[in-house]
């Protein structure tokens, strides 16, 4: 873990020279089929990346937090961006020069390797939401969501309480269900007692028992 923090400290201390931007919530930062002309390090805040579904509805394929550097695949193969980058939050950014931000990263295998740690720690969640969405229920969808949600971004309340600051559309758009179907199935979680609404957000009284209904809700 130190080293990680140490990484961490690494790439910040390098990226944050960089010209720093502040953004509100809600302000896209790249367009679908806009090529990026930078990369963003992301100091604070959060930044989705998704797309909008034939009825208009954002459907969310990837969350960036603190620290991370985006889009990657962009600056490493020139790939056509497809998606909309926003932030969901009040968010710092650095703008980085791609191809300063390439000699940086493969000039630093230390930062390299945490680059694809993390690329592959992602992929894993995207199986599981695959997997999820092909051969799961609603419940399990949502379930997963908020599982990853709370262990990325929730606020750790320790003995397994969580506290998340999602809203059910926000949740709709991560498990691609309509808010409808996320209503009528957090209410079946709240009468469980497996969560409580409190003041615009999602308690998550017992992490366990969420991970442990994941098996008999699909």
């Amino acid at each position: 873990m130190a080293q990680n923090v140490t990484i961490t400290d690494k790439v910040h201390d390098h990226f944050s020279q960089y010209p720093k931007r502040l953004y509100p919530k809600g302000q896209i930062l790249v367009f679908a089929d806009e090529s990026p002309e930078h990369i963003f390090y992301l100091a604070k805040g959060k930044v989705r990346e998704y797309d909008v579904s034939y009825r208009g509805e954002e459907v969310i394929l990837n969350v960036f937090g603190a620290h991370a550097f985006f889009p990657m695949s962009w600056a490493i193969n020139r790939s056509p961006n497809h998606y909309f980058y926003k932030t969901e939050e009040e968010t710092e950014l650095h703008i980085v020069p791609a191809d300063e931000a390439l000699e940086y990263v493969t000039a630093n295998p230390d930062v390299l390797l945490d680059l694809l740690s993390r690329v592959y720690r992602g992929m894993d969640g995207l199986f599981g939401k695959l997997s999820h969405l092909m051969a799961g229920s609603a419940r399990s969808r949502l379930i997963y969501e908020i599982i990853v949600e709370s262990r990325r971004f929730g606020e750790n309340k320790g003995d397994g309480k969580f506290i998340l600051k999602n809203s059910e559309v926000d949740l709709a758009a991560r498990s691609g269900l309509s808010r409808e179907t996320v209503s009528r199935e957090m209410q079946k979680l709240k009468d469980r007692g497996w969560i409580t609404l409190s003041n615009k957000s999602i308690v998550v009284e017992d992490i366990a028992n969420l991970e442990q209904s994941l098996g008999s809700a699909i």
